[in-house]
């Protein structure tokens, strides 16, 4: 009888663990993914600047659109968890929306090959992005999928797994288009 105990406890430990580390597994890939957005869009934050600068030089009294892009991509970058970065993305994206508006009324500036490298760059990384908040949002879902199941529900709330946020847009229809980049 000892030895039956004995397995069906080993058995039970030996369950617990798996279930553990199949939960950390998960949560690593998460965490992973999230520094793969935060690589696209460290390399967005990088070609705001210089997207700025070539666009000034041909519109000099666009100083408040200028402003709204600098400001929101700061915000973006001062952002300290998904839901914070999820606005501040909106904000900026917004902000590029503008930046873009402006160019299109600058024949010349969309002519310049300077512009045009760093549209296509931008375009090039705003498809990356994409691609990266649904690799993470993916992620989420099977993390969360898993810590809601039984009997992994009971491990997770042992050992203190919490759901993680989506990587989610405005509800607004503006904010689910595309940057444009193109003219």
């Amino acid at each position: 009888m000892g030895w039956i105990i004995g397995g069906i406890a080993l058995l039970i430990a030996v369950l617990l663990i798996a279930i553990y580390n199949r939960l950390v597994t998960l949560r690593q890939r998460i965490k992973n993914a999230w520094a793969q957005i935060e690589v696209q869009l460290k390399r967005r934050y990088d070609l705001i600047p210089n997207l700025v600068s070539t666009v000034k030089g041909y519109a000099t009294h666009e100083k408040e659109t200028f402003e709204r892009v600098t400001e929101a991509r700061n915000a973006a970058l001062g952002a300290k968890n998904v839901e914070e970065q999820a606005g501040a993305e909106n904000v900026l994206t917004g902000a590029l929306r503008q930046l873009f508006a402006v160019a299109e009324n600058y024949p010349e500036l969309k002519a310049n090959t300077n512009f045009m490298q760093l549209q296509e760059e931008l375009t090039n990384t705003e498809g990356k992005i994409a691609f990266s908040r649904q690799f993470y949002n993916d992620t989420v879902l099977k993390y969360t999928t898993a810590i809601q199941r039984f009997p992994t529900v009971m491990v997770a709330g042992m050992f203190g797994f919490h759901e993680e946020s989506y990587f989610n847009l405005d509800d607004e229809a503006e904010a689910r288009q595309a940057v444009k980049v193109e003219f």
